[in-house]
């Protein structure tokens, strides 16, 4: 597991979604943003976001993953990464073992 500095890697657009900052995001994966970007492109990014419930409750966990790699932040109610770390996870079946 590694740790990062808080950083404005979260945004939310008016409708509340949550958006990420694909060049920090790429950062974090140890990938050029250009890279991050074709993976996307070629729809080998997944995420999720959860919301939390009775003590969690206004924080949200957020997840990407792509290949081998697990990105996840749980976001506060202000917007702030309270926590985050990226995970080296065994690969899903189907994949590409390059993704």
């Amino acid at each position: 597991m590694t740790a990062f500095v808080r950083h404005p890697l979260v945004a939310r657009d008016a409708a509340g979604a949550f958006t990420l900052d694909a060049d920090l995001l790429a950062k974090h994966f140890g990938w050029p943003a250009e890279t991050l970007r074709d993976f996307m492109r070629r729809g080998m990014v997944a995420s999720t976001v959860e919301r939390g419930e009775g003590e969690d409750e206004g924080k949200w966990r957020l997840t990407v993953r792509c290949g081998n790699r697990r990105w996840q932040a749980i976001v506060g109610p202000d917007g702030a990464i309270s926590d985050e770390h990226l995970e080296f996870v065994p690969l899903r079946s189907g994949r590409p073992a390059g993704a």
